[in-house]
């Protein structure tokens, strides 16, 4: 039974977690205008 108190306690405290980060908004921040480039380098 303590078990079970444990997961439902970490459960609610996850969901309130995320909750609280949605809450917050996406940061401001932008991405770069730039494309990563990946390259496959050249087989010897």
């Amino acid at each position: 039974m303590r078990a079970l108190i444990a997961a439902a306690t970490g459960l609610a405290l996850a969901f309130a977690l995320v909750l609280a980060l949605t809450e917050l908004g996406t940061p401001t921040g932008e991405t770069s205008p730039k494309p990563l480039l990946t390259t496959v380098p050249p087989h010897p």
